[in-house]
């Protein structure tokens, strides 16, 4: 009952982001004319989101229906170890916003920076991820190439596929006829490079990325770092 009440909890925030920024969206314009909106779409559906349940985040973003507005504001900087972070968040209160993530930073072992200031170490791609199951990796590598991939990574989970923002949504269109939804899909900022943390700074900036998970403001939060296998696992035992 307890490991449900938590996916029961990750998959309610889950939806709650993925709401947030289709409502965002959606004040774009209609998804055929509007690449952020079939993006945003496109998560919700690799998410099992409902169907009127982005119908209804939709209508609320285009004003066909009274929603909560929101304002975009992205956040940069440093972790423990000089790690660069980016943080996007939705927010309805900038104040809040700005002092939750003040906070998140001040407390564990980090600062905020200009914005800007720390941009330069990630690259905006698209991302699709497959599990293992769909397909072998020869299969996978070959589809993905074809339909646009810059760079494929594997794991025993599966494939993470990386694009050019602009091909995004051809290469999810034409992955999806071969292998179905994917288990997310979206636009990301990739780290050109990782910094190692050893198992102090690590411990401090796991604290710091929970901290920032934990803010119902907060869309994403890319992070440059690199955490080895064994550290991690003392760390999370």
């Amino acid at each position: 009952m307890h490991r449900k009440g938590a996916q029961d909890k990750k998959r309610a925030k889950l939806f709650s982001r993925l709401i947030r920024e289709i409502t965002v969206a959606a004040q774009g314009g209609l998804a055929d004319k509007n690449p952020r909106l079939r993006a945003a779409v496109a998560a919700a559906q690799a998410a099992n989101m409902p169907k009127d349940t982005i119908e209804r985040a939709i209508r609320r973003g285009s004003g066909a229906e009274e929603g909560e507005s929101y304002t975009e504001i992205r956040y940069e900087g440093y972790g423990p170890g000089g790690v660069a972070i980016i943080v996007e968040t939705l927010t309805d209160n900038r104040n809040r916003t700005a002092a939750e993530m003040r906070a998140a930073f001040s407390k564990n072992g980090g600062n905020l920076a200009e914005t800007g200031s720390v941009a330069h170490a990630f690259a905006r791609v698209g991302s699709m991820v497959f599990a293992a199951a769909v397909a072998d990796a020869d299969t996978m590598f070959e589809a993905a190439l074809q339909a646009g991939a810059e760079d494929i990574e594997t794991s025993d989970l599966g494939y993470e596929i990386f694009c050019n923002s602009d091909a995004f949504h051809a290469m999810r269109d034409a992955l999806a006829a071969h292998f179905g939804t994917p288990e997310s899909a979206g636009l990301i900022w990739r780290p050109q490079s990782l910094i190692e943390v050893d198992e102090e700074k690590a411990a401090i900036l796991l604290k710091l990325m929970d901290a920032l998970d934990n803010s119902d403001d907060v869309q994403s939060v890319a992070a440059n770092y690199d955490i080895s296998d064994a550290v991690l696992n003392r760390l999370t035992a």
